[in-house]
């Protein structure tokens, strides 16, 4: 575990929740040039992909997996891939299913345990830039659907190396901290976008004819009067995506229970005064694979990181996680070839 103090909290945003909520009611988005791919999946639905940087078929790639109700517009995902073209590197931003401003095809939708979704992605740009070496970023819920298909696909994953931010490692705890102090106000607001995600799909359903599918979300009961996560994920979440209940759930989709299996090089990025996470969520060093970086910071709230003066604030993650992936690019490039 690795707590260097490489990241100071902006003075001028103290305390968790100016750092969490910054960059999403402050910062201005970073305007980007993006080619829009849409992927279609094994089981018919869809995933919208948004590339940006060099066309090159050698170039370094960075896939980028948002939040719960973000998108490949968050913020954070356009400061990175505008960050990574800098350096001369490419990127390609998912859009989890139903969240690039389209419903998706499907009933089901997308949730912290989607790893299968990640697994059909990174198979899909291998055989788009087979010689370009791949890499992941993840941020709050895509950093736990990515640790927890590290864990899954061991040696197999497919990628040099990864990197995870703000990340709920226990799904269950995290249910129970957001419901807590100011932080119910992030509960509220994610309950709201939720309930619209099934309400969108359920008039999709219904102005296409398609009743077979309206059908299974009409089973799942009334969406009102839900105000919590084990409210949500009991009731939407776990029936609609095959677990018996939001304890089964939690218990399967939590990333913490992956973490020891990880065999590709992985830094981890986390802040104690996450306004999401408690500290007792936080993995013990012990549950750490040996090619994992936990870098833990005491400030910085949920995928914050903000440091600089008002004037000119600057955006830690923005800096740090390109450095970690150039590093470990230049250490593959260093290593000897074999005959």
């Amino acid at each position: 575990m690795n707590g260097r103090s490489l990241f100071t909290a902006a003075w001028w945003l103290p305390g968790p929740h100016l750092q969490t909520l910054w960059g999403s009611l402050c910062r201005r988005p970073p305007a980007l040039e993006r080619q829009r791919e849409r992927l279609w999946l094994a089981d018919g639905d869809f995933l919208d992909l948004d590339w940006h940087g060099p066309h090159d078929a050698q170039a370094p790639l960075v896939l980028v997996l948002h939040g719960l109700t973000g998108s490949s517009n968050s913020h954070y995902v356009l400061g990175l891939q505008r960050q990574l073209a800098a350096q001369g590197w490419a990127s390609v931003a998912l859009n989890w299913r139903g969240c690039s401003g389209e419903p998706n095809l499907l009933p089901r939708g997308y949730h912290s345990g989607a790893s299968e979704d990640l697994a059909e992605t990174v198979h899909h740009l291998h055989a788009k830039r087979p010689m370009a070496p791949l890499y992941a970023v993840g941020y709050s819920l895509g950093g736990n659907v990515l640790l927890k298909y590290l864990g899954e696909s061991g040696a197999d994953s497919g990628l040099q190396s990864a990197a995870a931010v703000s990340v709920p490692f226990r799904l269950d705890q995290c249910a129970d901290r957001i419901g807590i102090g100011f932080s119910r106000v992030y509960q509220a607001h994610f309950m709201r976008a939720m309930v619209a995600y099934v309400k969108d799909k359920q008039r999709l359903f219904a102005h296409q004819g398609q009743a077979d599918r309206l059908s299974i979300l009409e089973k799942l009961g009334p969406l009102d009067g839900m105000r919590t996560f084990w409210d949500f994920d009991g009731r939407i979440t776990a029936p609609l995506h095959g677990f018996e209940n939001a304890d089964d759930y939690y218990r399967r989709s939590s990333s913490r229970y992956y973490l020891s299996r990880i065999q590709t090089p992985t830094l981890m990025i986390q802040a104690s005064d996450d306004p999401f996470v408690y500290p007792h969520s936080l993995p013990e060093a012990t549950e750490l694979a040996a090619c994992i970086t936990f870098e833990l910071h005491a400030k910085g709230g949920h995928v914050g990181f903000v440091d600089g003066s008002l004037r000119r604030p600057g955006y830690y993650l923005e800096r740090r996680i390109p450095q970690w992936l150039q590093t470990i690019e230049r250490g593959i490039q260093q290593l000897p070839v074999s005959s």
